[in-house]
């Protein structure tokens, strides 16, 4: 893939990747094999035997006492100078590497490959064939191959990376995966213009070419585009401890996050056989780059260069190695918040709660959940309640998911950055005439989880309220959403009392419901009764309202607007279905006309009945008791008031004074 690639080892003194050794302690023309064991092709009879597994090397000790180390410490320190056979089973890269070993002590040319020098490397620091014995020792050209050949190739880097899968822990004392690691990291965070790429598509059951045998193969030249995304498959082969060591180096070097999460969720679409969806072929959620939360179209652009298998050829892998995938992806993800999907993290989490992860990691992970929640779907949070509880859905799982929304939003929202950004938003988004709200959207995603949960008969009227009433009344303009979900859970549960349902209906504001939904729950069954009079009283409110504005509408534009002066053509330059509406509306607000004058005239019924009765209450009373001076005065002004109205009427003279003054003395002298 670099230029470096296909450079020979012979420049290096590698004799075109052919290692030997100066001396030859013994002459012979090779080894032979029979059956699992290994012969030296010499005239000399052999004098030691090597057993490593079911392999077994008949040897001679001289050459092996000549350039390795622990072999002259088991020789000597065993104090048996008849030794002659050692069992070596813990020896790293197993017969493969030993075997070269020994013909490299014999003189016998090594061909030096990225699939055998981990596994040589690591066997000649077994065999301790260091510089102390033999200058060029097997230590050290290994290491000068590893160090100027392997590093410096994109192939061989990611090939001894995974062929130190079986070399732990010499692998990793030694090195060798530290420096592959951050030499892969390095060239995926180069900037590729300027180099000449040499990878192909997907050859068909073919590990990567060599370079030079992919130059005439229609490699992309110099000028041509290189998807971000070329070394998300050959990165994918490699064991999950060693791809989370490439990542970790890559974050350092500073790549985008988003193409960090788009390599993560490629990796765990093909390790993870769970995560993808029945039907739905390979995983493509977060593939693109240029959308932050890692959506969009596939990575897939044909340009990659494939060192290992495919997907079809990885073999299925048991709970064990799965649980440890999923805690090594969830520690790996950027911090940021669209750094993956969160359909991705959904699913993740389905597969870490099946796999009963360590809780920890798994409250990371709903807490990078509750951080995305706003772009959740409903068939991701449908995810089956694992723990043997009584309902069918993870009901308590969505609950915490909403909480940390929730704290997420309100952390969010005291910081003043975010207050900054978010008035800016505001502001852009009432010029183009809408403004999105995290909250908002949330809302309309539980609407939905409710509707679909309330079918289950075991969910509890608790977890159903509280669920309801999670978020702010603000978050919602409308509660039709609820009201559905409201109905939905009254059908599957007809044995709820009449309280019951009056909690449940509880949750629901009936002034937010729409036309449609008002006049489905005035015929709905179901609703306790009282509900039902509250739609209606809203509704009638709500028009009333509506009448009343639309009135007020019309008299102020009556001054600034001419007057129509034939309806007839008004109602030409009308639509049909304006007109049909028009008509029905004004038909509801005579209806409602009428029904006011009733209840006015039945008021005012009620309002004289109601003074006769307090009439009879009065004339039912018992009067108090009174004196016979106090009656007869209210006899004498009552006289005196009938009399002055008889002479007002028959026309008579009003009587002087002196008349006046007597008639009292002689009405008091008769009543005495």
């Amino acid at each position: 893939m670099w230029d470096s690639e296909s450079e020979s080892a012979g420049g290096r003194d590698y004799k075109n990747g052919l290692l030997s050794s100066n001396k030859q302690g013994v002459q012979t023309d090779g080894f032979e094999q029979r059956g699992q064991s290994w012969y030296v092709a010499t005239d000399i009879p052999s004098d030691f035997l090597i057993q490593i597994g079911d392999a077994s090397f008949h040897l001679h000790k001289y050459p092996l006492l000549s350039r390795s180390g622990k072999m002259n410490r088991i020789i000597y320190e065993s104090r048996n100078a008849d030794l002659d056979r050692v069992v070596l089973d813990d020896l790293p890269g197993g017969p493969e590497a030993f075997e070269l070993a020994a013909k490299f002590c014999y003189g016998i040319a090594v061909d030096l490959t990225a699939t055998n020098i981990s596994g040589l490397r690591c066997g000649a620091e077994y065999l301790e064939m260091t510089e102390d014995l033999e200058e060029g020792n097997l230590i050290f050209k290994t290491e000068a191959f590893l160090s100027y050949v392997v590093l410096s190739s994109w192939r061989d880097s990611i090939l001894v990376l995974k062929n130190c899968e079986n070399l732990s822990p010499w692998a990793e004392n030694l090195q060798i995966v530290r420096r592959c690691s951050e030499s892969i990291a390095w060239k995926a965070c180069a900037n590729p213009k300027g180099i000449r790429w040499a990878y192909s598509g997907k050859p068909p059951k073919v590990s990567s070419p060599r370079c030079n045998e992919m130059k005439d193969s229609g490699s992309p030249s110099r000028n041509q585009q290189v998807p971000p995304d070329w070394w998300f498959e050959d990165v994918s082969i490699l064991r999950i401890d060693h791809f989370a060591r490439v990542v970790s180096a890559i974050k350092v070097k500073g790549m985008r996050f988003e193409l960090i999460g788009a390599s993560i969720m490629h990796y765990a679409t093909k390790w993870l056989p769970g995560l993808i969806k029945e039907g739905t072929g390979t995983e493509n959620d977060g593939s693109n780059s240029s959308n932050s939360n890692g959506s969009g179209s596939s990575w897939k652009s044909g340009h990659h260069m494939i060192v290992g298998g495919t997907k079809d050829d990885i073999p299925p892998i048991q709970a064990k190695d799965q649980r440890l995938i999923i805690e090594s992806l969830i520690s790996i993800i950027p911090p940021q918040k669209d750094s993956v999907s969160c359909s991705f993290l959904l699913r993740l989490l389905r597969i870490a709660n099946m796999l009963k992860v360590a809780p920890a990691l798994v409250t990371e992970l709903e807490k990078r959940v509750g951080m995305q929640f706003a772009q959740a779907t409903l068939p991701d949070l449908l995810i089956p309640s694992y723990n043997k509880t009584e309902t069918l859905y993870d009901v308590d799982l969505v609950q915490r998911l909403l909480e940390h929304f929730l704290v997420q939003e309100q952390t969010e929202s005291s910081s003043p950055s975010s207050q900054f950004f978010s008035d800016k938003y505001m502001y852009e988004g009432s010029q183009r005439g809408s403004i999105p709200n995290a909250k908002m959207r949330v809302a309309r995603i539980m609407e939905s989880y409710l509707t679909e949960v309330s079918r289950d008969r075991n969910l509890s009227l608790t977890k159903f309220q509280v669920l309801a009433e999670a978020l702010p009344e603000s978050a919602r303009t409308s509660d039709d959403g609820l009201y559905r979900a409201i109905d939905s859970y009254l059908k599957a549960h007809p044995t709820l009392s009449e309280h019951e349902r009056k909690r449940l209906c509880r949750v629901m504001d009936c002034q937010k419901l729409s036309i449609d939904a008002c006049m489905h729950a005035a015929q709905n069954e179901r609703l306790p009764l009282r509900v039902v009079v509250q739609v209606i009283f809203s509704e009638q409110v709500k028009m009333s309202n509506a009448i009343a504005n639309n009135s007020l509408k019309e008299a102020s534009e009556s001054h600034y607007q001419p007057m129509v002066s034939n309806r007839k053509t008004l109602l030409e330059g009308t639509p049909q279905s304006f007109q049909e509406g028009w008509a029905a509306a004004k038909k509801d607000i005579n209806t409602l006309k009428f029904e006011l004058e009733t209840v006015k005239t039945k008021y005012l019924e009620l309002q004289n009945e109601m003074e006769s009765l307090q009439r009879q209450f009065d004339k039912m009373a018992k009067p108090k008791p009174t004196s016979a001076w106090t009656s007869g005065w209210k006899k004498l002004s009552k006289l005196t008031k009938m009399t002055g109205l008889e002479a007002n009427d028959t026309g008579f003279q009003v009587p002087n004074a002196e008349q006046t003054r007597k008639t009292p003395r002689r009405w008091r002298n008769s009543i005495s």
